[in-house]
């Protein structure tokens, strides 16, 4: 599995429609990544091919979305992106976690492993 781009509509019927919900409610099956990212950003450049091997690594576990913040203009602003890339950390319970800037795959790892894919006790 690859990374999967997202467009507005793409979000509000995968992840959340924002539109018609006041409080976080995520959409999906399995926790996952969105990049909010720019074709022109240096950092966005380096960081997509760790994605693309975290998608493949944690592929049944986790999804790794991108969103082009120069197409999907309403979506960057929604969520106060004001710097690229910056990651929303979404676990299947509780509240996403935004952070901006690019993070080595180790940094990715242990927010996948200690954030996203714990499972309740």
């Amino acid at each position: 599995m690859t990374t999967i781009k997202l467009t507005t509509e793409d979000f509000k019927e995968k992840v959340l429609d924002y539109t018609t919900q006041q409080e976080w409610n995520y959409q999906g099956t399995q926790p996952a990544i969105i990049d909010f990212y720019a074709d022109w950003c240096g950092p966005c450049k380096m960081v997509a091919p760790v994605l693309e091997e975290l998608a493949k690594e944690y592929e049944g576990k986790l999804i790794i979305y991108k969103v082009d913040t120069e197409k999907e203009q309403e979506l960057a602003s929604v969520f106060g992106i004001r710097s690229i890339p910056t990651f929303l950390f979404i676990p299947m319970e509780g509240k996403p976690m935004l952070q901006p800037g690019a993070l080595p795959k180790n940094a990715f790892k242990q927010v996948i492993e200690e954030r996203l894919l714990v499972t309740e006790k």
